[in-house]
């Protein structure tokens, strides 16, 4: 027998475990796609209930939608959007990163329509002003996704007028009162704090009796960072509603999200939970978001979602 034979037996066999893994892997790699574009059409709504009215109101519905992502075609997407409307809320928070495509905007206000039956309050994120763009997915473990050099500019303002004209208030680093079911709601909102345009307006001035008589505090924003969670919690907000982190988007089963996009805890990633600073309470109420980006469509461990909070009164 020759001496190499038995080497070259093995470098045989070595050959084939490499082959016979990197198979596996492929059809794991295949497996997990295939799921995660399904899972990015299986829409749940989260319901939570939050003891926060004065007492003698409510309750209030809050249904909280964000990230929605919108592109062209997302007929089944569209549908249970416009379904929404069949909960009556009292109220709808739209937190931002409505688009995904340029072409997105006319099928977007068509598929909210019913929705704007309600009243609402809205503010912007990143991709309502900038298309997505490909990108390496592993980038997100290295920090917080970056504007890009030239980007893609979507049509915010006719977005915007969108809104605007079926009703819902534009909270754009703007503050604004509202009177949902008899109670008085001041509400605060800023531009997206991702980008770095957040600039704070407070809180709505000259109502009669304005600290005394019953109201609620509400800030809206996209991203929650931690300098704007401190400041609305410190400036003594009764809710935060935010969105941005779509959950983690892909999660692992039992640990949860791996990023958040943002300096939040991935912990806090979803789900309502209170933020604490210099020694002020805040629920805040992360949505999970609905959309993901065109260029990364699916998720996995982290379904697509809408919030419906139940505001009753304080114990």
């Amino acid at each position: 027998m020759n001496r190499l034979d038995p080497l070259a037996s093995r470098v045989r066999r070595v050959g084939r475990g490499f082959a016979v893994t990197a198979a596996a892997g492929a059809v794991s790699g295949a497996a997990m796609t295939a799921y995660g574009l399904w899972e990015k059409n299986q829409f749940v709504l989260r319901e939570e209930t939050l003891p926060i009215l004065p007492v003698g109101f409510g309750p209030i519905r809050v249904l909280h939608l964000s990230d929605i992502h919108f592109v062209p075609g997302q007929q089944r997407k569209a549908e249970w959007l416009s379904s929404l409307a069949g909960l009556r809320p009292d109220l709808v928070v739209n937190t931002g990163d409505n688009l995904s495509h340029a072409q997105a905007v006319e099928p977007l206000l068509e598929s909210l329509r019913p929705l704007m039956e309600f009243p609402g309050v809205f503010v912007p994120g990143s991709n309502d002003y900038f298309a997505p763009r490909l990108k390496n997915p592993a980038s997100y473990f290295l920090g917080p996704s970056s504007k890009p050099k030239t980007p893609a500019k979507l049509d915010w303002p006719r977005l915007r007028s969108g809104f605007g004209m079926g009703g819902w208030v534009d909270l754009t680093n703007r503050c604004q009162s509202l009177v949902v079911k008899g109670l008085r709601i001041d509400f605060s909102g800023v531009d997206d704090p991702h980008l770095g345009l957040e600039r704070y307006a407070g809180w709505p001035r000259g109502t009669k009796g304005q600290n005394t008589r019953p109201h609620l505090r509400v800030a809206v924003i996209h991203a929650p960072y931690q300098r704007v969670l401190d400041h609305f919690t410190e400036d003594g907000t009764d809710l935060l509603l935010a969105g941005h982190t779509h959950g983690g988007q892909i999660c692992l089963p039992g640990y949860g999200a791996l990023v958040a996009n943002c300096d939040l805890p991935t912990w806090r990633a979803k789900g309502l939970h209170d933020w604490e600073s210099k020694g002020r309470t805040t629920p805040v109420n992360v949505s999970g978001g609905i959309g993901t980006s065109r260029f990364a469509p699916v998720r996995i461990a982290c379904r697509p979602e809408a919030v419906l909070l139940t505001l009753t009164e304080r114990p």
